[in-house]
């Protein structure tokens, strides 16, 4: 059944964290500093009453998860200056009034190739996909199998280690949405689910590894691009995006 009182609050937490991803997102440009993004990330929260859903979690110590080039993701904010031809991952989740709404959007910094932006132009499109088989009725499988689909007959590969999620009264809640798939497959979806859909998707190699430095920031092994997008949703007949990029 429906939680309109849920959705409700969800959609309101989306209409702001939209708005402070945007700002951050502006925020990125050449010169800026990894830790200034994180600082007018908490500022920010304070000014729209809402709490960062990340820093605390399961010991996770910032608002943001950062990812500069090779960074797939849970990237802690570290003192780094962006740079011209950088493209930086920004993933963020708030709470308000008892939910949470999650979103992330990777960005150029500067001149970046055609390569490159047809790149993330493709994970944000695996994003779109998926997010058009959130229908009652559709399974997990149907969202993962078009995402996999979309990345792959460019040339691109799906992080198997990460994946999209239920949200609402939690901030990861069921069921698991990977970004991979067969059609079918897995946990059927109903109308009023709230789910975060979240494509990571390597340049190369879908293989990564955890840094043993810091045990959250999750890089490519072979050291080429990763970019991931992600929007919280409503699944009906016309799956309902929430939050905004």
């Amino acid at each position: 059944m429906e939680d309109k009182v849920k959705i409700k609050r969800m959609k309101e937490a989306a209409d702001i964290l939209s708005p402070i991803l945007r700002e951050i997102s502006d925020a990125s440009v050449e010169g800026v500093n990894l830790l200034e993004l994180e600082d007018l990330a908490i500022q920010l929260c304070r000014q729209y009453k809402v709490k960062p859903a990340f820093k605390g979690y399961e010991g996770y110590p910032a608002a943001l998860c950062l990812g500069v080039n090779d960074v797939v993701n849970h990237g802690i904010p570290y003192d780094y200056e962006l740079k011209n031809g950088d493209i930086l991952g920004i993933d963020m989740g708030v709470k308000y009034q008892s939910v949470y709404s999650d979103c992330a959007v990777t960005v150029t910094i500067g001149e970046v190739s055609d390569e490159v932006k047809k790149f993330l132009e493709t994970t944000k499109q695996a994003v779109l996909n998926g997010i058009k088989q959130a229908k009652p009725g559709n399974t997990v499988g149907d969202i993962g199998y078009a995402m996999q689909t979309t990345v792959e007959k460019e040339g691109y590969s799906v992080v198997k280690e990460m994946v999209g999620h239920g949200v609402g009264y939690e901030l990861h809640e069921e069921p698991y949405i990977p970004g991979y798939g067969r059609k079918g497959d897995g946990e059927k979806l109903y109308k009023g689910q709230t789910i975060a859909i979240e494509a990571i998707i390597n340049q190369g190699r879908p293989e990564i590894k955890i840094s043993r430095k810091d045990g959250w920031t999750a890089s490519t092994k072979d050291g080429m691009l990763s970019a991931l997008f992600e929007h919280t949703v409503v699944v009906d007949d016309n799956p309902r995006i929430l939050t905004k990029w």
